[in-house]
């Protein structure tokens, strides 16, 4: 019996995908990144994962694991060899457990975001991961990229809101580490080498994730301001005087924006369109009586008497309020349709963001490398991730004589100046195939070589997500 007739027999004839059909597993989001495999397989247990990575390893195939398949970096593409597994699992979407008076809920890999989320709202629970693709990327991908979001600021990252995790291990060994504590002194926290590991660790099939009170008021602005600086400084009376309220405090420049109301037909300024710079602030609380509306008009109102802000609007229903979330979370989407995308997903002490932008621009004309292109913003700047964008128009991309070497160039000098300011290359996207010939540039000796010991340690073989983050 042949290696696919082996792998029909673990997850049956609907778990594996005809390779005629398999290409929408081989490409990544942006389709920058294309790639072969000699099959694509779609396990419906954990059990059957354990299974096919037991078979992989008797016969040495790299195995790819896959969600949603919506990650910027190429992580969960295959390379050109072909002789790789592609390990989906979109078939393994249970909700196992919900445990309010705990506060958790575990769930399976393959499980949307949104879905998630929508379960937890079903028993008056919050879960608050949110992403532009949260209706498509499921929440092992989120796990294994440590996923950011627009709520992190208030919630942390993906390493804050796992407790507890299933995974399956090269070999196929499964630790069931499904713990919902909050507390566990016993020895290494496990579940941390998993998080943000990129699959390359093993295969993360299922985790317990913590909930929290609904939010039963909530409060925005669309504020104009004039500069990075000015974003800066709005934010710190923020957190001064809305505290643990303050969920979400996004930046995006007028660059961006012009191209989402070109590119998307149901968005539109809510303001003059003149501001060189946008802030979308909101707060929430558990509380349904909260002053959230008067709390933030009177932070906003003393920024527009202070010259601080230029001019500011609050919506008055959610569905207007929706309206401006909806202009944040469609930027990916623009951008893809007005050209090619240079995007660098940068991390900055908060304090560095205003002159790290200036110097990056500064450098990369100098370089004369971004003639025809323009310079866009949209970040988190809450929490110092700001997302440096080169966009290309496609006329312009297409003459470009090696884009591949302009892109490496454009990266080299972004990257160079975030991390001379005390950031890193990588706030949310991950690492993938993108910048894997990068991560060696930045990272110590010292620390490469505890990444490769942990790697060598639970993969010997390498098998497991090949060229990608190591």
């Amino acid at each position: 019996m042949n290696f696919i007739d082996l792998l029909r027999d673990i997850v049956g004839p609907a778990g594996v995908v005809p390779l005629e059909d398999s290409e929408p597993y081989l490409t990544d989001w942006r389709g920058r990144f294309h790639g072969k495999t000699c099959a694509v397989v779609r396990p419906a247990s954990t059990g059957e994962v354990a299974a096919v990575l037991k078979l992989c390893a008797e016969h040495g195939v790299p195995v790819v694991p896959q969600g949603g398949n919506t990650g910027l970096v190429g992580g969960a593409t295959p390379s050109e060899a072909g002789d790789a597994v592609v390990l989906n699992l979109t078939r393994m979407a249970k909700i196992r457990e919900i445990d309010t008076g705990n506060y958790t809920m575990t769930v399976e890999a393959g499980c949307t975001l949104a879905q998630i989320q929508e379960v937890a709202a079903s028993v008056d629970r919050l879960f608050p991961l949110s992403l532009a693709s949260e209706g498509s990327c499921q929440i092992g991908g989120n796990i294994a990229t440590n996923a950011g979001g627009t709520a992190v600021l208030r919630y942390g990252n993906m390493r804050s809101l796992v407790l507890g995790l299933e995974v399956v291990l090269p070999d196929g060994r499964i630790w069931n580490g499904l713990r919902g504590l909050r507390k566990d002194n016993t020895g290494y926290d496990m579940k941390q080498m998993f998080i943000g590991a990129e699959g390359t660790l093993g295969v993360v099939t299922a985790a317990v994730l913590k909930l929290f009170p609904p939010l039963r008021a909530r409060a925005c602005a669309w504020v104009a301001i004039d500069s990075a600086d000015a974003a800066i400084a709005l934010l710190e009376r923020c957190r001064s005087a809305c505290g643990e309220g303050l969920t979400s405090f996004e930046l995006m420049s007028r660059s961006q924006l012009n191209v989402v109301y070109a590119q998307v037909p149901d968005t539109r300024d809510p303001l003059d369109g003149k501001s060189p710079w946008v802030l979308l602030i909101e707060l929430a609380d558990s509380a349904s009586d909260a002053p959230l509306q008067a709390m933030l008009e009177s932070v906003i109102g003393g920024a527009l008497e202070d010259g601080l802000a230029l001019d500011a609007a609050l919506p008055s229903s959610e569905a207007q309020a929706a309206a401006l979330w909806h202009i944040r979370h469609v930027v990916s989407e623009a951008n893809v349709r007005f050209g090619t995308s240079v995007t660098h997903d940068i991390s900055l002490p908060i304090s560095q963001i205003p002159q790290c932008l200036a110097e990056t621009e500064t450098r990369l004309l100098e370089a004369g490398l971004v003639e025809g292109a323009r310079f866009l913003y949209v970040g988190h700047v809450g929490d110092g991730n700001i997302h440096s964008i080169v966009l290309f128009p496609h006329q312009v991309w297409t003459a470009v004589p090696d884009a591949d070497a302009r892109i490496e160039d454009i990266g080299k000098i972004v990257n160079d100046t975030a991390v001379a300011f005390g950031g890193s290359i990588s706030a949310e996207h991950g690492i993938g195939r993108a910048h894997r010939n990068e991560l060696t540039h930045y990272k110590s000796d010292v620390e490469m070589d505890l990444m490769k010991a942990v790697k060598h340690a639970l993969d010997p073989q390498g098998r497991m997500n090949p060229g990608k983050l190591l």
